[in-house]
């Protein structure tokens, strides 16, 4: 990941510097704004830029991790914004309760998830997660701390949701969760050769997804770069789905095995022709499985975080990750031009997730909008990935898309402005609760998102 940021400020412009200041506060009390030029860090976990500062300071925020309130009753969590995901789920599953909204790894902290207004696989019906964030206490550049909510200061509010960290440090986070019967997932799987059944499966109601509440479908981008893929659809199980044992003990789980990455691989060992054949085990692995089956809910929606360290895997040249949401008139056409576009050029296809969105959140930089959302893994070789991506910037800005700014970088300051209508909506309230634009961050100044 450190690589591949050095390719991309190459590219951007912004050579790569250590940031000048580190802040690791041990306690809430101790967080605040101590410089001009910095940006409140979580797990660091982003793809881009995101929560990097060339030169400025960053503010460590993981030791912010602890519950503040856990009514159980209502399902109503309030902890401090650096806690992890895997850490709420911990506290919470075994209560009955589950994150309304969640991305594919909990090694992300929740003010993390705020700051980037993440969505799951279930956004074509749930909306991001801005839709059950019932209040934010955020520290703003004059170093007050505000509550903020959809009803009180709701344009902070809504500029904070997805403002990527630019508008202050969220400290602390009220959430409303989701109740379960259990920690297992009802899973079904389809398997299709034509890209037009993947896209009619995510839209339409049948056999399949009946069970999708969570629907994602995975597309074999080496092997059939237009095609061939598979439709994952799940709900949580009820009661009667369990055997006899599970429904004794419907939130004990086999003990969770992880492993470590512990160093990068050779440059060129995770070759195209290595990848090819282990995309096809993986679709006759998922194509077996033709009946609805039982996972937990670690291994439905965190399968990569069994391997820690799993970026390493691409070597140290690394590897982009390009997201893109385009509305559901255009999105069959973009995404075969563009996933045929990468094949032509000769850019690998790794890893392509499809996924439909929904309704658009009221936040200005959020995301998503309603239509389907392609995420492409591609390992970095050349400039010419860089070229090839600029081009199929063209084609989602025409159909009325945007790229995602927690994966991102790469973009162009102007594109960006394209994709996003509403930027200058968003920067007006960041211009009047943060005028001198205390907070900033390398994403920011590549964009030119505070200055321009």
């Amino acid at each position: 990941m450190d690589h591949y940021q050095k390719y991309q400020t190459s590219f951007s412009g912004y050579p790569v510097r250590r940031p000048r200041l580190l802040l690791r506060p041990e306690s809430y009390a101790g967080l605040g704004v101590t410089n001009p030029d910095c940006i409140a860090r979580g797990a660091g976990s982003h793809y881009g830029d995101a929560a990097l500062n060339q030169d400025g300071q960053l503010i460590l925020t993981e030791r912010l991790n602890r519950f503040l309130n856990f009514d159980e009753q209502e399902g109503i969590i309030s902890v401090e914004a650096g806690i992890s995901l895997k850490k709420i789920l911990d506290v919470i599953v075994s209560r009955g309760w589950f994150l309304p909204v969640t991305p594919g790894t909990s090694h992300v902290t929740l003010g993390g998830c705020v700051a980037a207004d993440v969505h799951g696989k279930n956004h074509h019906h749930a909306g991001s997660l801005s839709q059950y964030v019932l209040a934010l206490e955020l520290i703003t550049a004059h170093g007050k701390r505000i509550l903020c909510s959809p009803k009180v200061l709701p344009e902070l509010f809504w500029a904070t949701i997805g403002g990527m960290g630019l508008t202050g440090i969220i400290g602390t986070v009220m959430l409303k969760l989701k109740p379960i019967e259990n920690a297992y997932m009802l899973v079904q799987h389809q398997a299709s050769d034509n890209l037009q059944e993947i896209f009619d499966l995510l839209l339409q109601k049948n056999s399949i997804n009946e069970l999708g509440e969570y629907c994602v479908a995975w597309l074999d981008g080496l092997n059939s770069p237009v095609g061939q893929g598979i439709v994952i659809c799940a709900r949580h199980a009820n009661a009667i789905d369990l055997s006899a044992q599970q429904r004794c003990e419907p939130f004990t789980l086999h003990p969770y095995k992880s492993y470590t990455l512990p160093f990068y691989l050779p440059n060129g060992l995770l070759h195209p022709t290595l990848v090819k054949v282990f995309n096809k085990y993986y679709h006759w692995r998922l194509h077996k499985k033709k009946s609805p089956f039982l996972l937990s809910y670690r291994d439905y929606f965190y399968p990569l975080d069994r391997l820690m360290y799993w970026p390493r895997l691409y070597g140290k040249r690394g590897f982009l990750q390009y997201q893109c949401v385009v509305p559901a008139e255009s999105a069959y056409r973009v995404t075969e031009q563009i996933l045929t576009t990468l094949a032509t050029r000769k850019c690998p296809v790794y890893l392509a997730v499809l996924k439909r969105l929904g309704k658009e959140s009221l936040a200005p930089l959020s995301f998503a909008l309603p239509g389907f959302t392609l995420a492409l893994d591609l390992p970095f070789y050349s400039q010419d990935l860089l070229n090839c991506l600029d081009r199929i910037d063209t084609l989602v800005v025409a159909a009325g898309g945007r790229v995602y700014l927690a994966k991102d970088a790469r973009l162009r300051p102007e594109v960006f402005r394209n994709m996003y209508p509403r930027y200058n909506e968003w920067l007006a309230v960041k211009r009047s609760w943060d005028p001198e634009n205390k907070f900033n961050s390398s994403l920011a100044k590549r964009l030119a998102m505070v200055n321009s």
